[in-house]
């Protein structure tokens, strides 16, 4: 079957496409026939050898979220799946069996959710990495109705997601934007938003003098923004917490770990009912054909994107 991966690491330039054994689903298993695949940087991570891959042999296949339609569906699979059904599933590159940028993926049923009713497959594969970290990123600051929490990054698909669910969660929400995003972080649930860039802690606390009770840092700005968090707040990053620091004022420091939540069915299928509701916004900045998996990885490595990349098949 056709798959995208790399031989060596590297640019752009070593994706290609690679023919891979075909996999069967077996017991508690799915398989699904792939159609979009979204792109993340941790797609270019894993493609430039900056992720660690024990066990992996080339080709070495990125991958982090797909939509696509069930086609198999393995022996003693718990699930109210059909053949035919289209789905979702956040998926982990670092297996020997690769990440999404194929043909056909086998997971375990529990990985696997229906795509939000009325999505093409290039807005599905936008969901299922990106929201669960939303979520259990929300999950770990536990905040009450009333809170406020700041997100940086805000524009992103990250930071979007996290504006959009912490609004739906009843919270106050303070979003970092430039000139040019700024109706966009509003339009997403944002109640006060910033400017970007260099000092943003400094623009927070101008707006939240008191401070606020938790940052998402999807921006991965790190200790600059302790600054702005009220004395025993909290603060949740995205790879690894050290950036923030030394924990000081009784700050609590939390790591979304994404593939903590996968297995967790009912949180995939909390976002396509989140979705359907229309709490949650699906945007694709750009498909591409499989044969132009590099200038997708060009597109997303020269920044300014708003919404993902798709990877098509």
């Amino acid at each position: 079957m056709k798959a995208v991966g790399v031989l060596d690491f590297g640019g752009p330039e070593e994706l290609r496409v690679v023919d891979v054994p075909e996999r069967h689903a077996g017991p508690g298993e799915v398989r699904v026939r792939v159609h979009a695949a979204g792109v993340s940087p941790g797609d270019t991570l894993l493609r430039a050898g900056l992720i660690s891959l024990p066990g992996v042999r080339p080709p070495y296949i990125p991958g982090q979220d797909i939509a696509g339609v069930v086609d198999e569906i393995g022996e003693g699979a718990v699930t109210g799946l059909r053949i035919g059904d289209r789905v979702m599933a956040a998926v982990l590159p670092t297996v020997p069996s690769g990440g999404g940028y194929a043909e056909r993926l086998v997971l375990p049923a529990s990985w696997v959710t229906w795509a939000p009713a009325g999505t093409t497959h290039a807005e599905a594969s936008t969901l299922p990495m990106n929201g669960l970290t939303a979520l259990l990123a929300l999950d770990l600051l536990s905040l009450s109705p009333g809170r406020t929490l700041a997100v940086t990054g805000a524009a992103g698909s990250l930071g979007g997601f996290l504006v959009e669910l912490a609004a739906a969660a009843g919270l106050r929400v303070v979003g970092d934007a430039s000139a040019a995003d700024g109706e966009l972080v509003r339009a997403l649930g944002a109640d006060v938003v910033v400017a970007r860039g260099d000092d943003v802690a400094a623009r927070i606390c101008a707006a939240v003098p008191e401070g606020v009770d938790a940052v998402a840092d999807a921006a991965l700005i790190g200790a600059p923004l302790i600054d702005a968090v009220r004395d025993g707040g909290k603060v949740v990053g995205f790879r690894g917490v050290a950036a923030f620091g030394r924990p000081v004022r009784r700050i609590s420091h939390h790591m979304a770990f994404v593939p903590d939540y996968y297995g967790k069915w009912n949180k995939l299928d909390e976002l396509r009912h989140r979705t359907e509701a229309g709490a949650v916004t699906l945007r694709v900045a750009a498909t591409f054909p499989a044969e132009r998996a590099a200038d997708a990885h060009r597109l997303l490595e020269a920044g300014g994107t708003r919404g993902r990349i798709v990877i098509e098949f």
